[in-house]
C-alpha cells in the first residue's frame, strides 16, 4: 500500500502507536523493528486489544484485511509523516543543541501555547522515529508545531529536517557529547550546523544566541533572530540573582523590560529561558504571557530539580550528561549557592577515544574546586569511566570514587548529612536518581 492510501486510513484512525502495551481503540499499531525485537510478533495482540489497523513489512503477518504490508516499516512512517507535514501547512519550528534542548523545547512550548495552540515533541522523543511520530500528532487546527531533534551520529539532523521540513531553527549550544558517533568535537559542530544549512538553503528563520561564538560562526542564514547580552540583539537578558532559583532581567527591540523569577536552577538555564523569551516576543507573545508562562515552568524527569529532604536540599540533574554540561553544572553550583555543598558525579557516556581524558579534566576540576573553595565539603564520583581516569596523584580524601551507584547509595544510607546542598549529575544509564533517597 502507498503513503497516499495509509494517509487515508491514517485521516480515519489519527493516532499511531508503536507500542503493542499501549494500545488504544481506534489507533493504528506500527509494527517497527529494533535490535532485539520485531514488533510484527505482536500484531495479533495489537489488534485484538482495539488497534484498527497493524502495518508491517513482513509478508508473513498479512493475515487479515487489518494488516497493511509495506516495503520498510521504518520508511514508511516517516514518508507518511512528511505526507501529512506537507498536508497540515503548520509552521514549524525545530530545536537541537548538545545541551538544554529539551528544557529550552518545554519552555517554548510553554510561552507559545500561553496565546497559541501547539503541539510539541512529548519528552524527548527526538530521534529517527519520534520526530515522525511527533509531526503526524500535529493538526490543521494547531497554530504551530515545535520539533526536538537529537543526535548522535553525521547526518541525522539532516535527514529529520527532512522529514519535518522546519521553517524556524534553533541550536541551544554545541557541546562535547556522542564524541564516540560524531569521531570528534569538529564533528559534532558540522553535524549539529545541519539545522542551520536546512534553513539557509530553505529560506527559514534561525534563532541563535549571539554570545555563542561558535553559532555565530556558523550561522549563515538570511533571516536571523538574535537573542543575548549585548545590544544589538532582538531579545536582551541578564541574570539579577541565581541562588536557588534563576531571576533575570529580558527587555525586548522596543525597549520594553521584565524581571522573570525562574523556578529553575543554574546560570546555565539562562540562555534557554533568554530563547524561549525571543521566539515568543517574536511570535507576538506579550512580555507579561511571557513572564508568567516561564515562571509557571517547573523541570521534571531529574532535570535541575531542587528536592528538599527532611536535612538537606538536592539538586538533582541525572538525566544527561557530557563534558560541557558537567562542567557548566558544577561551576553553576559552586558559585551560585551558599552554605555547605557537596558534589556527586556520574559517569558521562558515549565519549568514545575521549573518554579518559574528558572524566580526568572533571576529576582535575573537583579536585581544584576543594582547594579553592571552602563551602565545598566534599566530592564523590562514580562509574567505570571516572574510575579509569582516577589516577594515583587523586587521593580517596580528596575525592570519594565509587564503583557502582549502589555502592554510592550504601555510603550515604551510613552518612548523617544535615544541612548540605548536594549537586547530583550524571549520564542517565548511571541511575544516580536512585542515591535521592539515600540522603537523610
Amino acid at each position: 500500500m502507498n503513503t497516499e492510501e495509509i494517509y487515508k486510513i491514517f485521516l480515519q484512525y489519527p493516532q499511531i502507536i508503536t507500542d503493542s502495551k499501549k494500545i488504544k481503540k481506534n489507533s493504528i499499531f506500527w509494527a517497527l523493528k529494533g535490535k532485539n525485537f520485531d514488533g510484527s510478533n505482536f500484531i495479533k495482540n495489537a489488534l485484538n486489544s482495539g488497534a484498527e489497523f497493524a502495518v508491517t513489512d513482513n509478508p508473513e503477518y498479512k493475515k487479515s484485511k487489518k494488516v497493511i504490508t509495506v516495503t520498510n516499516s521504518l520508511k514508511a512512517l516517516q514518508e507518511l509523516a512528511l505526507y501529512h507535514r506537507r498536508q497540515i501547512k503548520v509552521p514549524i519550528l525545530a530545536i537541537t543543541g548538545t545541551n538544554g534542548k529539551t528544557t529550552t523545547k518545554e519552555l517554548i512550548n510553554s510561552v507559545l501555547s500561553s496565546q497559541y495552540k501547539i503541539s510539541a515533541t512529548k519528552g524527548n522523543l527526538n530521534n529517527h522515529i519520534g520526530v515522525p511520530l511527533t509531526l503526524l500528532s500535529i493538526n490543521k487546527s494547531d497554530n504551530a508545531g515545535i520539533i526536538e531533534m537529537g543526535a548522535n551520529h553525521p547526518g541525522e539532523i539532516e535527514q529529520l529536517c527532512k522529514i519535518a521540513e522546519p521553517d524556524f531553527g534553533l541550536i541551544t549550544n554545541i557541546g562535547k557529547a556522542h564524541l564516540e558517533g560524531f569521531g570528534s568535537f569538529e564533528g559534532v559542530i558540522k553535524a549539529k550546523s545541519e539545522l542551520y544549512e536546512y534553513l539557509t538553503k530553505n529560506n527559514g528563520t534561525i534563532f541563535f544566541n549571539k554570545d555563542n561564538k561558535i553559532l555565530s560562526s556558523l550561522n549563515k542564514g538570511k533571516k536571523q533572530i538574535a537573542y543575548g547580552t549585548s545590544n544589538d540583539v532582538y531579545l536582551k537578558g541578564k541574570i539579577i540573582n541565581a541562588d536557588p532559583f534563576l531571576k533575570i532581567e529580558a527587555e525586548t527591540y522596543e525597549g520594553l523590560k521584565i524581571e522573570i523569577n525562574t523556578k529553575l536552577t543554574g546560570d546555565y538555564n539562562f540562555e534557554n529561558i533568554l530563547a524561549a523569551a525571543c521566539v515568543g516576543d517574536f511570535f507576538n507573545i506579550s512580555i507579561q504571557n511571557i513572564k508568567k508562562a516561564v515562571e509557571n515552568y517547573i523541570p521534571v524527569n531529574n532535570r535541575s530539580q531542587i528536592i528538599k529532604t527532611e536535612y538537606n536540599t538536592i539538586i538533582l540533574d541525572a538525566y544527561n550528561a557530557n563534558p560541557a554540561s558537567m562542567t557548566a553544572s558544577i561551576n553553576s553550583f559552586v558559585k551560585s549557592h551558599k552554605g555547605k555543598k557537596i558534589i556527586i558525579s556520574g559517569d558521562m557516556y558515549e565519549l568514545g577515544k575521549y573518554s579518559k581524558e574528558e572524566h580526568h579534566k572533571i576529576i582535575m576540576l573537583l579536585k581544584n574546586i576543594l582547594n579553592g573553595n571552602n563551602s565545598v565539603k566534599k566530592a564523590i564520583i562514580t562509574g567505570k569511566y571516572f574510575k579509569e581516569a582516577y589516577t594515583d596523584n587523586i587521593k580517596q580524601s580528596e575525592i570519594l570514587h565509587f564503583n557502582t551507584t549502589k555502592e554510592l547509595e550504601t555510603f550515604l544510607q551510613k552518612e548523617s548529612y544535615k544541612n548540605y546542598t548536594f549537586l547530583i549529575k550524571g549520564s542517565r544509564a548511571v541511575k544516580l536518581e536512585n542515591i535521592v533517597n539515600s540522603i537523610p
